[in-house]
């Protein structure tokens, strides 16, 4: 394996408002002097739709296309109509697009404040493949397979896992672990291997991304009406460490644990990635200091004409002139339309629903269950976080045994790596009942959830209070798809898909029951081609 890391030093030549105030904490259970600050997207505006407090419409303006939202699908199918010279406005909540893709930036490095990585992609979807070599991601072919960017590829050490008080590479579960415990996570890495390369009865793979690609044999299918749990109970598995480890890997793509999660979302977790490139693996991941926000960028690029931010859609509904597309323009405290021949809603169904009060699309949005976030983006200098035992510091640094993920080292491609400030980017799902954790997660205050990431870190860092300089807490309240029992498979996420009238059209990563890069830019891709087709 190429140290990358290496390879880029000889190549190159030997805002989103706050939420809770900047506060000191002086408490006892808390270091003193570290400033935090609580943020997150403005849920405030977006909560006006329950309220439907708006007033007279001022201005109207016609477009061909309207999207609304702008995350990564709603940016994908921008980006598709863009390049088909189609006319087209697309509408954001917030004041820059790219929703849980989002990033920040400090004076120590950019950071994320969502998703952060984009494994090497399936050679399934060829139309993700073609955006990343326009992005110079890939930057060719060799005999059929990608050349992926070195610069973009993960640099080593990759991930490491903090057991039994010392530090072992990967992720899974070995140092310290007991033979009995060992047979078991190879046996359930051998079934997981099987499913890997499973096709259904119609020749499809059994688990792919897209999942739209996916068999829809009963054999597979019907995993879905079984918890994560239940399937490993039912296959006879029982230790402790791998339990965690499934339960970990859930949490991680789904925001909740393997007692709430449909067995075929848990499988495709870890059976549907089969991506290639002639200088890389199929395990290996592609990210940058700002996370997925790098990918957005590219996406909206030459697109500032063309998106309204500070936008809250508060009404769709189509009329003899078109589809009317009502919308309160929070900069200017104005309520306007557009009048389109067809819309994109690319927002999450919750939203959904309520923009679209006259229109039955057959469906129960309580089916589609949300998780919330805790993303914590620690600034730290001068920290030692090898503790001069075990593998040295990983972009992605788990702890055993602890709620949250862990974190990743936002800094880590950095090409200079001998600068002594860092950024740690901590991740922690809420992964209880859904609407008790959001309501957690707003009324807890910074000092509540500074005790919750210290408690982790902690564990491997004993004296990182010393270093950390702030901590820059963001709330997701609906940070991602929970595939939930019977989900995946279900009426509801079948009907929600579905077009009105060849005039609306949705795109969404929570029409796929999976919340990764892969399924939105697929979301959006497909609905643009709806209306390129027509």
């Amino acid at each position: 394996m190429i140290n990358r890391r290496n390879f880029i030093r000889q190549a190159v030549g030997s805002t989103f408002g706050v939420i809770g105030a900047t506060t000191l904490f002086t408490r006892c259970d808390t270091p003193s002097k570290i400033t935090t600050q609580l943020s997150g997207p403005d849920f405030k505006l977006g909560h006006r739709l329950r309220a439907m407090d708006f007033g007279n419409i001022i201005s109207k303006e016609k477009k061909d296309v309207v999207i609304v939202g702008g995350g990564v699908s709603g940016l994908s199918a921008a980006r598709q109509l863009k390049k088909s010279n189609i006319d087209f406005a697309l509408l954001e909540l917030e004041s820059k697009p790219g929703g849980n893709s989002s990033s920040g930036k400090n004076t120590i490095s950019s950071y994320p404040l969502g998703a952060h990585y984009l494994p090497i992609p399936n050679d399934t979807y060829n139309a993700l493949n073609e955006f990343l070599k326009e992005a110079n991601v890939i930057t060719g072919y060799e005999n059929g397979l990608p050349v992926f960017n070195e610069y973009y590829l993960c640099f080593a050490p990759k991930e490491r896992l903090f057991i039994h008080d010392h530090w072992q590479e990967g992720l899974q579960p070995i140092s310290g672990v007991p033979e009995k415990d060992r047979i078991e996570l190879s046996k359930f890495n051998e079934l997981m291997e099987i499913y890997k390369h499973a096709r259904g009865a119609d020749g499809k793979e059994a688990f792919c991304i897209p999942v739209d690609y996916s068999s829809t044999d009963p054999t597979f299918t019907s995993l879905d009406n079984l918890s994560m749990e239940a399937f490993l109970t039912e296959k006879g598995f029982s230790s402790s460490y791998l339990l965690w480890y499934v339960n970990y890997c859930c949490a991680d793509d789904f925001g909740a644990t393997t007692k709430g999660i449909s067995a075929w979302a848990g499988i495709h977790y870890f059976s549907s990635r089969k991506g290639k490139g002639i200088n890389t693996t199929s395990d290996t991941v592609l990210t940058w200091p700002e996370g997925n926000s790098f990918l957005v960028n590219l996406l909206k690029k030459d697109l500032s004409n063309n998106i309204i931010t500070n936008a809250l859609t508060y009404n769709v509904a189509i009329a003899d002139s078109g589809v009317l597309v009502s919308y309160f323009d929070a900069a200017q405290n104005e309520c306007k339309q557009i009048i389109a021949d067809q819309v994109i809603i690319a927002t999450p169904q919750f939203g959904s629903t309520h923009i679209l009060p006259e229109i039955n699309r057959n469906f129960n949005a309580r089916h589609f269950e949300y998780a919330p976030w805790i993303v914590a983006n620690i600034s730290t200098h001068s920290l030692d976080l090898d503790n001069k035992r075990g593998e040295t510091l990983s972009w992605d640094n788990v702890i055993y045994g602890c709620d949250g993920l862990g974190y990743i080292n936002s800094t880590h491609q950095n090409i200079n790596q001998y600068q002594p400030d860092k950024i740690l980017t901590y991740y922690k799902p809420l992964t209880g009942e859904p609407k008790a954790e959001r309501q957690r997660l707003y009324q807890e205050k910074a000092d509540y959830w500074l005790i919750e990431i210290l408690k982790d870190l902690r564990k491997p860092h004993p004296e990182i209070d010393k270093s950390i300089k702030a901590v820059d807490i963001w709330r997701w309240g609906h940070g991602m798809i929970r595939p939930s029992v019977g989900f995946m498979w279900g009426e509801s996420r079948y009907n929600a898909s579905q077009s009105i009238r060849n005039r609306i059209h949705f795109a969404h990563s929570d029409l796929s029951g999976i919340s990764i890069f892969e399924e939105a830019f697929y979301r959006g891709v497909e609905a643009s081609k709806k209306i390129i087709n027509a």
